[in-house]
């Protein structure tokens, strides 16, 4: 069974996604600040992204729809085909690693 998230009818709804790339970094969380709310006044009313600027960092910034950039199908493809290499050289190491383990045992 798949999570849902209800947004209330009168919310507009997010513009990005959980998890979707973008050229500030991977969406990792968002809120809504309702108008008339303290958060709407000190930081704008709408949704507010929070965003993971790279995997391995610490950094986390928070942007409105406006100022966050969709990735061009061919910049997606290309983090996507860098993270599936680099994952791919992981397994690699590993598979050796396990070469190595497996006839040490052998011999041992």
């Amino acid at each position: 069974m798949q999570p849902t998230i209800s947004i209330p009818k009168h919310w507009e709804y997010p513009r990005f996604s959980l998890g979707q790339r973008t050229q500030q970094g991977i969406i990792i969380g968002f809120e809504y600040y309702p108008q008339d709310s303290f958060l709407a006044e000190r930081y704008g009313n709408g949704w507010r992204y929070s965003v993971m600027t790279h995997r391995n960092s610490e950094d986390l910034l928070h942007y409105h729809s406006e100022q966050i950039q969709q990735l061009s199908l061919e910049e997606l493809s290309s983090q996507i085909q860098a993270e599936i290499d680099e994952h791919q050289q992981q397994i690699d190491a590993l598979k050796q690693q396990l070469v190595v383990v497996t006839k040490g045992s052998i011999n041992g």
